[in-house]
C-alpha cells in the first residue's frame, strides 16, 4: 500500500523511517516537562472586608424581637412544668412526699401534696410566671436598647468587620 492510497483510505501513512524508541531523559528535562503539564490553581480572589459600626439600634425592632422570644420562652416554661408534674405523678413522687411529711409531722392523716400542687395549680402558676417574664423581658430589652443608643452616641458604637468568603 503506498502512502497516497493510505491517506485516501483514512489511515495514517506509513513511512520508512524507523520510530524513535522512548529514551530516558535526565531529571532536569523530566521536571521541566512535568511542571509545564501541571495546571496552576486560579489565584484566590481578594477577600473583601467591610468595617461597619452599629451606631443605633431601633427600639421598636428590639421590642418585637424580645416579645416573640419571651413568649416562646413562656410556652416552653408552661409545657416543661406540666411535663415535670406528669413525670413526678407517674413515678409516685407525690406519695413519697406525703409519706415523708406524715413521718415528720407525726400526724396519722398527713397533708396531701396533690391537693396543693394539682396539675391545674401548676399550670396556673407557670402561666402567671411566664406572663410576668414576657412583660419584664420586653421592658428590660427596650431599656437596654435605649441605653445602648445613648452609649453609642457618646462612644461611637460597636465595630463589626464583615468579610466576603
Amino acid at each position: 500500500m503506498s502512502a497516497s492510497s493510505a491517506s485516501k483510505a483514512g489511515q495514517p501513512a506509513k513511512t520508512s523511517s524507523p520510530r524513535k524508541s522512548p529514551s530516558k531523559k535526565s531529571p532536569a528535562q523530566a521536571s521541566t516537562k512535568s511542571s509545564k503539564g501541571l495546571v496552576r490553581p486560579a489565584p484566590r480572589a481578594k477577600v473583601r472586608r467591610a468595617r461597619l459600626v452599629v451606631s443605633k439600634v431601633d427600639t421598636w425592632s428590639v421590642l418585637k424581637l424580645a416579645f416573640l422570644l419571651s413568649v416562646a420562652l413562656g410556652i416552653i416554661t408552661v409545657v416543661a412544668s406540666m411535663v415535670l408534674w406528669i413525670v413526678l405523678s407517674l413515678t409516685g413522687m407525690f406519695e413519697g412526699i406525703n409519706e415523708l411529711l406524715s413521718m415528720l409531722g407525726g400526724t396519722a392523716q398527713g397533708a396531701d401534696i396533690r391537693k396543693i400542687l394539682s396539675l391545674g395549680n401548676v399550670a396556673l402558676i407557670s402561666t402567671l410566671i411566664s406572663v410576668v417574664n414576657v412583660i419584664l423581658l420586653s421592658v428590660l430589652s427596650v431599656l437596654a436598647a435605649i441605653l445602648y443608643n445613648i452609649a453609642a452616641s457618646l462612644i461611637g458604637g460597636i465595630g463589626v468587620t464583615l468579610t466576603d468568603d
